[in-house]
């Protein structure tokens, strides 16, 4: 069941009206017992005229207030006990996190008893929360281009295990709250090599575990190499990565599951991942209503659909896409027009593969595009290329959606990226800040807008 902000606001909103109308009661009981014992007082002072009886007046006092709750209207002696309303000062329930909740949420604690009422809160019992997270939270999200646990990676793997990929890597993703990637091969010990394409690929279920083990939360399946082995082979890597508990998104066995986003919370921020592709070999690769494939987003209607619908569950909404002309430096129109157009539906940064080379990023009304994280974890032929140019783009982002982007460059040697020397990280930095758009990356990697 996805997390919704409306669920937790409405859980916020009771979790708070309760004490504030406990408190009401009490004040209202304070009020009727002094009135009844100032009616004695008064009566006495006046000859010695017969007081009227008690319950006279706490009658009186119980029908101009309105119905109360039983066990509210009790006698002066009564009313002095904070025993009579022990949900009016509870501590702050712990979170799913296990932390507090933030101190404007917290109950007040009930006043002493009083002859004058509490002092005023206004809308303390209807005031909406802004947010489902608490004031100031964030949430860390780290991405990184493609991997590709296969091929010649794989030979690698099998020489010195599941970890070597992402050895030098793994303390920058697990540093993050949520780490995602794009999976660029099927993983599968069965399936038909799909024809007529000059790169089959084929990976085992166990080298998914290296993934787990640097700290990958996710990982989108809508590329040009989920179905290299037919739909046998892109079920098995389903069932596989649902083994081990990695979150994917991008494919299914029909469009709706295809375009099902994944719905992840940390520290009270829930953040929707959806996965499309604007890269498809051949149409029959495409999801449709009775036919497995990737979600795609040649035509946009399906993908802006969806990310419409996670904008009403979510508090960030994160789009993978894969998309580009390989080794290209620049994005070409159609990332342009995709980009904006999900951002304009409601997405809040949207991060590209497939070029396997880094491309710029842009800043647009507000919101994030990294049209290219380049390869991650993949096959290199040379002794050095562009391919090889690598890192780790890590957002920062609050509920409201914003967010602060920071890219840590890394180079890939042997498959296996690591940080880059700081002559050569300065390098790269300025040939991104050069090629992004609207937007400036430092000496630092932080990412602007101009």
């Amino acid at each position: 069941m996805p997390y919704s902000r409306v669920q937790s606001k409405q859980k916020a909103k009771r979790k708070r009206r309760f004490p504030i109308v406990a408190i009401a009661v009490l004040a209202v009981a304070l009020i009727a017992a002094v009135g009844a014992y100032a009616a004695f007082v008064a009566g006495n002072g006046d000859g010695g005229a017969s007081p009227p009886p008690v319950s006279s007046a706490s009658s009186s006092a119980s029908a101009s207030a309105g119905p109360q709750p039983s066990g509210a209207a009790a006698s002066p002696a009564e009313s002095s006990e904070p025993a009579e309303t022990p949900d009016s000062a509870p501590t702050s329930e712990p979170d799913d996190e296990g932390q507090g909740e933030p101190s404007d949420e917290e109950t007040p604690a009930a006043p002493s008893p009083s002859t004058e009422a509490p002092a005023a809160t206004p809308d303390a019992g209807t005031a909406e929360p802004s947010d489902s997270a608490p004031s100031g939270a964030s949430v860390s999200l780290a991405f990184v281009g493609d991997i590709l646990p296969a091929s010649t990676v794989g030979k690698l793997i099998e020489q010195y295990g599941v970890d070597y990929p992402f050895k030098l890597a793994k303390p920058l993703l697990e540093s993050a709250d949520i780490a995602a990637g794009n999976l660029e091969a099927p993983i599968t010990t069965r399936g038909t090599p799909a024809e007529n394409k000059q790169y089959v690929f084929k990976g085992k279920p166990e080298y998914l575990a290296g993934l787990k083990n640097a700290g990958l939360d996710v990982v989108s399946l809508a590329n040009n190499h989920t179905l290299d082995q037919g739909w046998e082979g892109l079920s098995d890597t389903m069932d596989a990565l649902d083994d081990i508990k990695l979150k994917h998104m991008g494919s299914g066995a029909d469009d709706k599951e295809a375009f099902e986003p994944v719905y992840i919370e940390h520290n009270g921020i829930t953040v929707a991942y959806i996965g499309v592709s604007n890269v498809v070999p051949d149409g029959s690769w495409k999801a449709g209503p009775d036919h497995p494939g990737v979600a795609e987003t040649y035509d946009t209607t399906r993908a802006v659909a969806t990310v419409k619908k996670a904008r009403e569950l979510a508090d960030i909404v994160v789009v993978m896409v894969h998309w580009g002309n390989e080794r290209a430096d620049t994005p070409k129109d159609a990332q342009f027009n995709v980009g904006h157009t999900l951002i304009d539906a409601g997405a809040d940064l949207i991060v590209g593969s497939h070029p396997h080379v880094l491309q710029g990023f842009e800043a647009y009304k507000g919101k994030w595009i990294a049209y290219s994280l380049g390869n991650f974890v993949f096959t290199t032929k040379q002794a050095y290329s562009k391919t090889q140019d690598t890192g780790v783009l890590t957002a920062t982002c609050t509920a409201d959606g914003k967010c602060r982007l920071k890219f840590d460059p890394m180079y890939a040697k042997a498959s296996q990226p690591g940080p880059m020397a700081p002559e050569q990280a300065e390098a790269l930095l300025a040939r991104l800040s050069k090629v992004s758009y609207g937007a400036s990356v430092d000496s630092k990697g932080r990412i602007t807008a101009k």
